[in-house]
């Protein structure tokens, strides 16, 4: 089920609210947690109900690997560690069969020159999201640091609709104490205010910017060669991608604080970095924590001098890049974010300092081009519009009429992006008022008419 449709926001979310409420008003708590998890089962069954198994079977697994650590810390360091590596490789091998099966045997059969048949597998939606969430969870109980083990309250932890397909990617310890926390059993006119202004915001980030930019992103990286319409095919998928996944954003928080529930920032203007690291800080904020935490940390972080912090900064996004899809050209993109990241350390540690402005050019352009590797179907199309940006293809003038609405659009909006508040920041603000009402109300209604082109959030493919 889509946040952006009429049955979700007309049918499912309503319906869930009341429930929800209304069983905690007769204090039937458990009941009421109950229904929000079933809900959350619905809402991910509703696309594809053959894959709920696969999710409540990686549930229940993780949630008893989980217990046993936690309940066992007695127990030798040995015989706990190789349970938790047990938990991991069952995680990790769950994943990598649906997700990088096929992806594994096109490059052996490359490698070999024997043609294997593709298995037919169809990416189950939020895997990433659900593996990662619970791989977290059970790091988290081998340390000692998830504490609760009720399994209504850990099924509702990881199922929980708002996060569940697309992040953010979470923490038992951030999630478990609102679920039980007294006060957010009750109906909050505080928090349904602001949960519905960050929800339209997001919406109409996503239905209507968005979906517009995607228009010319996909027209552009299917034939554009230029050099004006290489440019106008990337800054539309740059710009794209922005408000697609802030859209998501804004909406995954929004709906959660109709629950008084909260969940982590996730996206804080990245556009407006001025460094490779800082971007990171500032994009998909929950995947930079869990990579961080559960990757380069491990790895050996910076603790072993600088060249190996700068290998482990690399090695860490090449398994990021891998993470958000089998393919060569996502491997690729991470490289390029590891390595810039560490040409960025380098340039700290022996360069001049730059002027802000133009560590936010650099930045943004790079970001810019190695976005071309993430939306390209494959290297030949990655190459094609890089070329047209550099204007090996011809500067292609002539096209600059037939895509002025584009670049017009770019313009307009690239200010928003450098110089607004985003969402979060103003919700901290927010101060209910019929102004407040009757704009976000605007935004609604115009939203509601671009429902009829639906269309998947981004993030939805990883």
């Amino acid at each position: 089920m889509l946040f952006n449709s009429y049955p979700f926001i007309f049918m499912f979310l309503p319906v869930t609210l009341i429930v929800y409420y209304v069983l905690n008003r007769l204090r039937w708590t458990i009941a009421a947690k109950t229904s929000l998890t079933l809900a959350s089962l619905f809402f991910y069954g509703y696309w594809d109900p053959k894959y709920l198994p696969l999710m409540l079977g990686s549930i229940v697994f993780n949630y008893l690997i989980g217990w046993w650590l936690a309940r066992w810390s007695d127990r030798s360091t040995g015989r706990r560690r190789a349970v938790l590596i047990l938990g991991l490789v069952v995680d990790l091998g769950v994943l990598g069969y649906y997700k990088y099966a096929n992806f594994f045997l096109d490059n052996l059969g490359e490698l070999t020159g024997h043609s294997f048949s593709a298995l037919q597998i169809i990416l189950p939606l939020g895997i990433s999201f659900f593996t990662f969430t619970q791989i977290a969870f059970l790091v988290d109980a081998y340390k000692g640091k998830a504490k609760e083990f009720n399994f209504i309250s850990y099924t509702l932890f990881v199922t929980f609709f708002p996060h569940l397909i697309a992040g953010p990617i979470l923490h038992h310890g951030e999630m478990m104490p609102q679920f039980d926390r007294k006060r957010n059993k009750v109906w909050n006119w505080a928090n349904i205010a602001k949960g519905t202004y960050i929800f339209c915001i997001g919406l109409f980030k996503k239905v209507v910017i968005a979906d517009t930019f995607a228009l010319y992103a996909n027209d552009g990286f299917a034939k554009a060669s230029s050099f004006v319409d290489s440019w106008v095919a990337s800054l539309s998928y740059t710009f794209q991608l922005y408000f697609d996944f802030s859209g998501y954003t804004d909406m995954a928080i929004g709906i959660a604080l109709l629950f008084n529930i909260r969940l982590p920032q996730n996206f804080n203007s990245p556009y407006k970095a001025v460094s490779i690291t800082d971007f990171w800080r500032r994009w998909h904020m929950t995947l930079s924590r869990w990579l961080r935490d559960y990757i380069y940390i491990p790895l050996g972080g910076n603790r072993k001098g600088f060249a190996r912090a700068n290998i482990n900064t690399i090695i860490t996004f090449l398994l990021g890049g891998l993470w958000h899809g089998a393919g060569w050209t996502f491997i690729l993109w991470g490289a390029m974010h590891g390595v810039g990241q560490a040409v960025q350390r380098i340039w700290s540690r022996r360069g001049k300092p730059m002027p802000t402005w133009l560590a936010w050019f650099i930045t943004f352009m790079f970001i810019n081009a190695t976005w071309v590797f993430f939306r390209a179907e494959d290297f030949h199309e990655a190459i094609r519009i890089l070329k047209g940006m550099i204007g090996l293809e011809g500067l292609g003038l002539g096209t600059a009429r037939s895509l002025l609405t584009p670049i017009v659009l770019i313009a307009l909006f690239l200010p928003f992006v450098l110089l607004f508040k985003n969402s979060s920041e103003k919700e901290g603000a927010l101060r209910p008022s019929l102004k407040v009402a009757l704009w976000i109300a605007v935004l609604f209604v115009i939203s509601l008419l671009y429902l009829n082109r639906i269309s998947t959030f981004l993030y939805f493919n990883f």
